[in-house]
């Protein structure tokens, strides 16, 4: 439960100076509804003391493991090393699986949840532990609400293009995580200097690393790969990163947003494909 404050102080998201919870505009920058009806503070708190890797992690687990109960008789068909532990394909298509046949009946919401699901074991370990690597450079240089925009809009905008493209069915949070490289990427060119350079020529290598990889392993999505760097790239360039542009109230915002939206997705998916 949000907790609502409209009395005393608060610090100005924009700012960062002192003024009265209630003020419509700051004094200081001239920044208009500053708390958000008293809910600024406590929505600050949340974004930025929550670890956006640990809950998007166990969110991807859960589901995950959802997915193999929805068909316990998935869990015991021989399928291989890179088959362990496959849920089913309808399980996945119950939970929001993405690709050119959803989207043809008009399962938008498809688009955000497909980041969440995984199509087997390895494949979920090989995208958490690089979402961890990757969280831990893009958190500290652009903020937990710029990394969740980032990771949600560079998901959404690979498997947009592989639906267009008519890629049937796809899962992963792959696409989200090049869009992690994308934005350090721009980070490392726009930042320039040996750190920037550094991560630059760092990250560019394991972007060119993994794209070698997808394209000699047998179904992966390589567009939604491309499609989420650039959207990363994008993202990051539009939303500037802390030496740039200090995380202000509107970043928030965007990330309250793209919360909602995630939640309303899964709300619609499981209605859809579970309840209804």
């Amino acid at each position: 439960m949000l907790e609502r404050k409209t009395h005393g102080s608060i610090v100005c998201p924009n700012c960062g100076r002192l003024i009265s919870a209630n003020a419509k505009v700051c004094m200081h920058c001239g920044r208009k509804n500053p708390g958000l009806w008293g809910y600024g503070p406590a929505l600050q708190k949340i974004l930025g003391d929550s670890n956006m890797v640990v809950i998007i992690t166990v969110v991807s687990i859960v589901l995950f493991a959802l997915s193999l109960l929805l068909d316990l008789s998935a869990i015991f068909r021989p399928r291989g090393v890179f088959g362990l532990l496959t849920p089913s394909h309808n399980a996945l298509l119950k939970l929001g699986m993405t690709g050119a046949m959803p989207m043809l009946y008009g399962r938008w919401w498809t688009l955000v949840t497909a980041i969440y699901l995984h199509g087997g074991l390895l494949h979920i370990v090989f995208n958490m532990l690089w979402l961890r690597n990757l969280g831990q450079m893009v958190i500290p240089l652009f903020g937990t609400s710029r990394a969740f925009v980032i990771f949600t809009v560079a998901g959404i905008a690979g498997f947009l293009i592989s639906d267009l493209v008519g890629i049937g069915f796809t899962i992963g949070a792959s696409g989200s995580i090049f869009g992690l490289l994308g934005a350090l990427v721009y980070y490392g060119r726009k930042r320039g200097g040996v750190f920037g350079s550094a991560i630059y020529k760092q990250v560019g290598t394991w972007t060119i690393i993994l794209l070698v990889f997808g394209f000699l392993m047998p179904g992966v999505n390589n567009l939604a790969h491309l499609g989420g760097f650039a959207g990363g790239l994008l993202s990051a360039m539009l939303l500037g990163f802390h030496e740039s542009k200090a995380e202000n109230q509107n970043h928030r915002i965007l990330a309250v947003v793209a919360v909602a939206l995630t939640i309303i997705c899964f709300g619609l998916a499981f209605y859809v494909g579970i309840f209804a």
